[in-house]
């Protein structure tokens, strides 16, 4: 009895592994700890306070209106429209993928979850809550969130992926 409940459990992990849910729940994970970490700042912070943790690091309550380093500032609609035009192209990806590539897949799941997170922001406060604020000396950082990290990260292990596929493909 306990050994067809040992299997059952370990053929359940193996069919989320295998399924693709595990990428939605990925997904999820890094949407909501994004907004909830926007949440807490909007509701503690006022807008432009600023704490320092270290000499280089402060939380910062600050409002980006445009995409990464403010470009296309003010055009709420156009980002939310490529923000809806990548989701759609990633949920594909990760289709088209299916079970195989696991850390490209991973690394899509990083960046839809953060593109979610950041098209929230945009549709709901009509801004995106950033809070993180990095500085050396005179050289300051634009402020970025959660979201941020997770598509920068998502994106450098993108490309790492693809270039161990690239270069499996040519030896």
């Amino acid at each position: 009895m306990k050994q067809t409940s040992l299997n059952n459990s370990s053929s359940k992990t193996r069919s989320l592994k295998n399924s693709g849910l595990i990428w939605l729940i990925v997904t999820i994970a890094v949407f909501v700890i994004d907004i909830m970490s926007k949440f807490i700042i909007h509701h503690t912070f006022y807008y432009g306070e600023s704490i320092r943790l270290f000499s280089f690091f402060s939380i910062s309550y600050r409002r980006n209106t445009g995409a990464a380093f403010s470009i296309l500032e003010g055009q709420r609609g156009l980002l939310a429209i490529v923000a809806v035009v990548i989701s759609i192209f990633i949920i594909y990806m990760l289709y088209k993928n299916g079970r195989h590539k696991k850390f490209e897949n991973f690394s899509l799941a990083l960046i839809l979850g953060g593109a979610l997170g950041n098209l929230f922001d945009r549709i709901y406060h009509g801004y995106v809550i950033d809070f993180f604020d990095v500085n050396f000396g005179t050289w300051h950082y634009p402020t970025f969130n959660l979201a941020d990290c997770a598509i920068c990260v998502g994106i450098a292990c993108f490309i790492w992926a693809s270039c161990k596929t690239h270069n499996k493909e040519s030896s």
